[in-house]
């Protein structure tokens, strides 16, 4: 549990292999302070959190053996008394939750049948295109323009917009099929082969190599794989005008924002990017608020970029920074009541 100023923590569950005990901690560690950065950028009243269950390399996870470990992540998290309450991550689904559930109530995102609000992936797809909304209009009024080579059309929504979306998983894929009916021209990318087939039906330009995708001729570039696409090397190459997506921990290291930020490029945070998921999880389930503020909460993330980036142009600093000030804002705020 990384924080509770602004409420009780919560964060998904990961069960992944690590070398090392002691990386499944830092991971916790990390993950869990980015999910307090992500609930203060989106104004809800929760804490970062994180569960992770750090197995050894080549240990066989069976079903007997990962439904013992759900119960004992349950029994952990009734152990708090409902200071922190978890939801599915990387190695756990909507359905394992049910499992979680069999021992505490502090969990979230469970199936519809099961009472709770299902994947998070429509809600996060929705959140990132909520946020390349603002960024479209951004471009359309030229507020600092980019280093690459996009076009200086008008752009009153998504369409015509150049977009590259890499990696086409269950929230990529998502929000290519709500690019692509917004009209945007797509450029699509994944390690998976098959994924052609869906750039094949969308009309949209393919590449195999997602390293190609990154540096195409592009308006905005999506990341939506994993995390630490966007390295020093990387950025000299990159065509893009904006980056804005729902992956993970973006940048391989923090300087490459602003290295970025020579480029003219600007790079909304994936914390808020990200952030559709989770806002509307914890406000159906956890808040007990109706589907359509929860919608309306996602909707947000787009007066949410639009706002910081307008104050980001006026002061001549990296989007990053104005939300970093804002998470510190609400924090610190709240601290002190």
């Amino acid at each position: 549990m990384h924080s509770s100023v602004l409420g009780p923590s919560a964060g998904g569950c990961r069960i992944w292999r690590y070398s090392r005990w002691q990386d499944g901690l830092e991971d916790a560690l990390r993950l869990s302070a980015a999910m307090t950065a992500k609930f203060a950028a989106a104004g809800l009243a929760r804490g970062g959190g994180k569960t992770v269950v750090a197995m050894p390399e080549g240990y066989e996870l069976t079903p007997e053996r990962k439904r013992g470990i759900l119960h004992d992540v349950g029994d952990a998290v009734e152990s708090l008394g409902g200071r922190y309450a978890t939801a599915p991550d990387v190695g756990t689904s909507p359905q394992d939750m049910v499992v979680i559930g069999e021992r505490t109530g502090h969990v979230f995102c469970k199936p519809a049948e099961y009472g709770g609000s299902g994947g998070s992936s429509l809600a996060t797809a929705e959140g990132s295109v909520a946020a390349l909304r603002a960024v479209a209009v951004r471009l359309n009024g030229g507020g600092g323009g980019g280093g690459g080579n996009g076009s200086s059309r008008e752009l009153d929504d998504l369409s015509g917009l150049r977009v590259a979306v890499v990696g086409l998983g269950s929230v990529g894929a998502r929000i290519t099929a709500l690019l692509s009916e917004a009209g945007a021209d797509l450029v699509l990318s994944d390690i998976d082969a098959s994924k052609k087939d869906l750039a094949d039906g969308l009309g949209a330009q393919w590449h195999g190599d997602p390293h190609q995708a990154l540096t195409a001729d592009v308006d905005i570039l999506v990341p939506a794989a994993l995390g630490g696409v966007l390295t020093g090397e990387i950025v000299p190459d990159l065509r893009c005008r904006a980056i804005v997506g729902p992956a993970n921990n973006q940048l391989a290291v923090p300087d490459v924002v602003d290295a970025l930020h020579k480029r003219g490029i600007a790079w909304v945070p994936d914390y808020i990017a990200s952030a559709g998921g989770v806002i509307h999880a914890i406000t159906v389930e956890l808040d007990k608020r109706s589907e359509d503020e929860a919608q309306q909460r996602v909707r947000g993330i787009e007066d949410t970029v639009a706002e910081l980036l307008q104050s980001a142009d006026t002061r001549g600093v990296t989007l990053a920074v104005v939300a970093e000030e804002l998470v510190r804002s609400r924090l610190g705020a709240a601290a002190d009541r």
